[in-house]
């Protein structure tokens, strides 16, 4: 159910600060890595649309052309208004080089509200800087939860929250996480998701595309696979057991597998089974005409799993946890973990049983719409004290 609570509140006595919705007029969006980019897109449209001054800041922290320039392309999201350029680094590292280099642009901006998207580096540190330069601060993809804290992202999603304005959260379950740990009902809004704005917005440019041609496949004969979290392809034991897996997956299906470049040198060293064919990465479009055309998709990423659910694709998530929890509680995903008889027992049982088509609610193409709805026409904020509001 959407969150209809469109209240304004003002300055109080407890030290709090709020702002009337209608009073947002100049908004930073941020954007450092790939996944931020489909989500970013639908809001800073949404916001535009009613009038919003929008200004977008790429951090820089992805800036592979492969992993950057050919997004922007596809997306058709206009050039950013700022780049930051931090590049790579340690987490603390890069943290740092994007709070040092997003300060100053907060204080010469003077926007009314930020906006940060999802999980990375970039989307803490820019949280940081907002929290104690002044402005509002929203967190889109709010509440989502591995409970897995070795994980760099669920650190950064559990740090943004607690600093955040509003809570933006793309499901029910996302909202519940939050509510059970602490946080007030006026800051919780759910949206539905950015990410399926994106893909319905461009699956029928995506399917008229010439991908499948392209990648030498046809439609319903391949599987597509995906593999770039650390977990997976940092450690040579665990990614020979994933590829060991994957291999006895390919003696059902053949599988296409676009190289992110944190694994192509790893995949090169230790060789990858046959039936496994590696492809150059895909861009946007090209990666959902992939994942439209497949009768299955193996992958640790997050985004793929939100992405299969809607397309009505089979899912086997090569993770031991997931903080997408509903793509499998009413999508198509299962959660398989990494060993490899698990892998191929599950993956046989979808081939031949493909569950039914079926997504969460919301997850309708309007995320960006009602994200916009909240933070320009009304909703509370403030619900934390602001340094400047400190006595």
């Amino acid at each position: 159910m959407v969150d209809t609570n469109i209240t304004s509140i003002t300055n109080t006595t407890d030290g709090t600060r709020g702002m009337h919705g209608t009073h947002v007029k100049r908004v930073v969006c941020v954007a450092g890595a790939r996944p931020n980019y489909m989500k970013i897109k639908p809001v800073m449209d949404a916001l535009e649309a009613k009038g919003a001054e929008v200004l977008l800041v790429h951090t820089g922290q992805h800036y592979d052309p492969a992993m950057n320039d050919v997004f922007f392309r596809d997306l058709g999201l206009r050039p950013p208004d700022r780049f930051l350029g931090v590049g790579s680094g340690s987490h603390a590292v890069q943290t740092g080089r994007v709070m040092a280099a997003f300060e100053p642009l907060v204080t010469e901006l003077a926007p009314d509200l930020v906006v940060v998207v999802g999980d990375v580096n970039s989307t803490l540190a820019c949280a940081l800087v907002t929290a104690k330069a002044g402005p509002l601060l929203a967190h889109v993809e709010a509440g989502l939860r591995s409970r897995d804290w070795s994980m760099p992202e669920e650190v950064n999603r559990l740090a943004t929250d607690r600093i955040s304005d509003y809570l933006l959260a793309p499901s029910h379950d996302a909202a519940e996480n939050l509510r059970t740990e602490g946080y007030h009902d006026d800051q919780i809004h759910v949206v539905g998701n950015v990410m399926i704005d994106t893909l319905f917005a461009n699956r029928e440019r995506a399917l008229a595309t010439d991908a499948l041609a392209r990648h030498g496949v046809t439609p319903g004969a391949y599987g597509l696979v995906t593999l770039h979290r650390p977990a997976n392809v940092d450690d040579p034991e665990v990614l020979a057991g994933l590829l060991k897996g994957l291999g006895e997956v390919a003696a059902h299906c053949p599988l296409v597998l676009p190289v992110h470049p944190r694994a192509a040198e790893r995949l090169n060293a230790l060789g990858v089974p046959g039936g496994i064919r590696l492809v150059p990465p895909a861009g946007y479009l090209d990666f959902i005409a992939l994942q439209a055309g497949a009768r299955i998709v193996l992958t640790d990423s997050g985004g793929v799993q939100e992405e299969t659910t809607a397309l009505g694709v089979p899912c086997v998530t090569l993770r031991d946890n997931t903080e997408r929890p509903i793509t499998v509680d009413e999508g198509t995903n299962v959660l398989a973990g990494r060993d490899p008889q698990r892998i191929l027992a599950i993956a046989v049982r979808l081939l031949d049983d493909p569950p039914p088509p079926r997504r969460p609610a919301l997850w309708d193409g309007h995320a960006g719409e009602r994200i916009a709805r909240v933070l320009l026409e009304g909703g509370t904020a403030g619900v934390r004290p602001r340094p400047t509001d400190l006595r």
